[in-house]
């Protein structure tokens, strides 16, 4: 019988997981340990710094993480091809045998080049311009363009691409003149160098380098302050994805302890910060 979607709350959540669950230690004299991943690319930012930051705490850990986005992430947790998964929508009724924890917060930033003059967005407008509806920048309020409106998107392996259908489209697909692409770090790049595109990337991706401009949504800007306060329309958490503990299926003590550190260490919410993401339950 097929497990439902579980969802544990924020802090310390693997205690709870782990009680039902067969928890397998690896002794130290084993030698290394890989710990495998996969999902959301939004976040791989934020992952490789907390990678690092943890392999320096835990010689003996090291990470195998394939950015193959958020829902196929989910897919590779329920076919036990990784261990866990890093998602950036909630969950879903398809992601049965799998147990949702929040990790921390992100915003999904809606970004043009640097040489489009518009700042601000209504949802309504970014959903438009999505659904194919506005397909001329002169139909935009507050650009200096005239010309056709090249948008980009995620394609729907995508964590975000689920977000954004969800928060923006109103459950609807894409226009099928959206570019999607494989990856934020390409929605990007594909942004930066076209004057006339636009596209939905994480906030790591928005920010200094990344030759992107993130847009203010319904007067919000998407930046770390408001995506604390909850006030950024696109404001979202970033979930770990792990099979839910049956008989055969196990919560690999040293998974837990690292997404436990990640949720509420000092040192990974001082890392999350500076990677371009939002702590919420790290101590301060």
């Amino acid at each position: 019988m097929r497990s439902s979607t579980r969802v544990v709350p924020g802090g310390k959540p693997f205690a709870a997981l782990a009680a039902g669950a067969a928890v397998l230690a690896v002794p130290a004299s084993a030698g290394a340990t890989t710990l495998f991943g996969s999902g959301s690319s939004a976040e791989q930012p934020i992952l490789n710094v907390l990678f690092k930051d943890y392999h320096q705490l835990h010689k003996n850990i090291r990470f195998a993480y394939s950015p193959d986005g958020g829902n196929q992430g989910v897919k590779d947790v329920q076919s036990g091809r990784s261990e866990f998964a890093i998602q950036t929508r909630p969950p879903l009724p398809a992601d049965h045998g799998t147990t949702y924890v929040k990790e921390f917060l992100d915003g999904l930033c809606v970004a043009v080049n640097p040489r489009n003059s518009v700042s601000n967005l209504t949802i309504t407008n970014t959903a438009n311009v999505f659904l194919g509806l506005l397909t001329s920048w002169s139909q935009v309020p507050g650009t200096n363009l005239k010309t056709t409106i090249d948008p980009v998107g995620r394609n729907s392996t995508a964590g975000s691409y689920t977000f954004f259908q969800q928060a923006v489209l109103g459950g609807k697909t894409q226009s099928s003149n959206v570019l999607p692409e494989t990856s934020d770090g390409l929605v990007a790049t594909q942004v930066s160098r076209d004057p006339n595109a636009i596209g939905y990337v994480g906030l790591a991706h928005s920010g200094r380098g990344s030759g992107v401009k993130a847009l203010a949504l319904n007067g919000v800007a998407c930046n770390q302050t408001y995506i604390r306060k909850n006030t950024y329309p696109l404001w979202r958490w970033i979930w770990a994805v792990l099979p839910t503990p049956t008989a055969t299926k196990h919560l690999d003590a040293n998974v837990g302890k690292f997404l436990n550190w990640v949720a509420s260490s000092k040192q990974a919410g001082t890392a999350i910060s500076k990677a371009g993401a939002v702590p919420a339950f790290n101590k301060r």
